[in-house]
């Protein structure tokens, strides 16, 4: 006899789970800022294009010049535009966290998803009235005095951190990564024939800012009346205990569980001492890895739109939209190498196979002459996501389930606010060197990633081999 046959309500209270799901408001949101990253970057290339052509025609200048001048006014405009997007969530999103702890916690979801959509809203505006370029400063403030990415992040961490056991929590949390990776591929290889779609340079990217809109007001109706707030595991487990899915997402890991078997017989323990007494060297030494890694990530990130429409590249509008949607692949190649590690190897040596591909991808871009070399590098980082994503699971596994959106928002200011100072420094380095070599800010990367493998490496050092429920245990 079926579950539901035997207790039906338990049909019912499957249904009731699906509303549980994070996955569509991931994903709409994701789709709506790949398609406006991709947008801004193609509206403010068309903006100092155009003014650098205007130049042209009154005295004539090398063509080397004129791209100079404009990578130089692109990256200027980001440098401020990062600056504002990294600090404004500083002043609201750990109060966002900690609202969500105390009251409810939809709150800092639903309040960045609101900054989304006016910072969408933003891009549109300009694109339809054609406002001046800096009315997409003040776009990012309003994102980010709603909390940013960090504070919607770290509310869909805490989600899924919730429905989950600890065993699975690596891969619920990898899982939701891969959702994000799979919109933010779709988005950007969609966004250079969006852009395309309207002719004429007051009005090209309409379309594409208009999706992106689109795509963000589902997301935030979604969340305000459909998601709810998964029950905890640990709670679920005593009432169902003949239950084999995980909150959120019903019956999709039952061969990916390390515990089947012996889940039941954990239920009722008391708390381990790891998890009443929190290990703060450990944490200290995770926040610090995670740290060293992002700047490695963050300065990549922010220069290599730069590195696609300079010589040797120069990519045009569609290579751009495929070169960003290259970027994304690495959620599905993280996500199965977090499949297939999680079985056989410690969190420790995952984050630090992580790095290590990351590492030699940027070194590798740093060399990049030809398109085919741009995607080999890229292909070398494929298992770049894991690190950020497993130090996330490990620290989970550490705290009290009710501190997870304090924590979570702490971890994601702290790689925000270094982020800020890491776009700063790589566009004024890459400013400097992009004459000379325009892989320097590569390289620097590369090195970042691999000295970040040091503090993980001392927490490997320091613990005694993860168990196979995925916590940390002392020795």
């Amino acid at each position: 006899m079926s579950p539901e046959g035997s207790c039906p309500w338990m049909g019912h209270l499957r249904r009731l789970q699906v509303r549980t799901w994070i996955e569509p408001v991931v994903a709409s949101s994701q789709v709506a800022a790949s398609l406006y990253d991709a947008g801004l970057l193609l509206v403010v290339k068309a903006h100092y294009g155009a003014g650098a052509a205007s130049n042209h025609s009154a005295g004539p200048s090398p063509r080397g010049v004129l791209e100079d001048q404009q990578q130089r006014a692109i990256s200027n405009f980001y440098i401020i535009y990062n600056l504002v997007v990294g600090l404004t969530p500083l002043l609201f999103a750990y109060g966002l966290g900690w609202l969500s702890d105390r009251y409810h916690r939809k709150i800092s979801i639903c309040v960045s998803l609101l900054g989304f959509l006016l910072s969408r809203l933003g891009l549109l505006l300009k694109v339809l009235l054609d406002w001046p370029l800096e009315v997409m400063y003040g776009a990012a403030a309003l994102n980010g005095l709603c909390g940013g990415f960090s504070a919607f992040w770290a509310g869909v961490m805490a989600l899924g951190s919730l429905g989950s056991s600890e065993g699975r929590r690596s891969v619920r949390l990898i899982v939701l990564d891969l959702i994000l990776g799979l919109a933010g591929f779709c988005g950007s290889m969609a966004s250079g024939h969006l852009f395309k779609q309207i002719v004429g340079r007051s009005r090209q990217g309409l379309v594409l800012a208009a999706c992106s809109v689109s795509c963000a007001t589902f997301s935030l109706c979604y969340s305000l009346l459909v998601l709810k707030v998964p029950e905890s595991v640990a709670k679920s487990s005593r009432a169902l205990t003949t239950m084999d899915t995980v909150s959120g997402v019903v019956g999709t890991y039952r061969t990916l569980d390390p515990d089947q078997l012996e889940k039941h017989s954990v239920v009722g323990h008391p708390p381990r001492p790891g998890k009443a007494k929190p290990q703060k060297a450990i944490i200290a030494l995770l926040f610090v890895g995670a740290i060293l890694y992002d700047l490695a990530v963050v300065g990549t990130v922010d220069v290599m739109p730069l590195f696609m429409l300079r010589e040797p590249l120069s990519w045009n509008q569609v290579q751009v939209g495929y070169g960003m949607a290259a970027g994304y692949t690495i959620f599905i190649t993280s996500f199965l190498g977090v499949l297939i590690f999680s079985r056989c190897l410690r969190d420790t040596t995952m984050i630090m196979i992580g790095m290590v591909s990351f590492g030699s991808g940027a070194l590798l871009l740093a060399f990049v002459r030809k398109t085919y070399m741009f995607y080999i590098a890229r292909t070398v980082m494929l298992f770049a996501l894991i690190p950020i994503t497993t130090i996330r699971s490990a620290m989970s596994k550490l705290i009290e389930g009710s501190s997870y959106g304090k924590v979570f928002v702490m971890l994601q200011l702290s790689l925000a606010l270094t982020g800020v100072v890491t776009s700063v420094v790589y566009n004024e380095i890459y400013q400097l060197s992009m004459e000379k070599f325009v892989g320097t800010c590569f390289v620097l990367s590369s090195f970042l990633s691999f000295l970040a493998i040091a503090p993980i490496g001392i927490v490997a050092s320091k613990q005694a081999p993860w168990s196979q429920y995925g916590d940390i245990t002392e020795k």
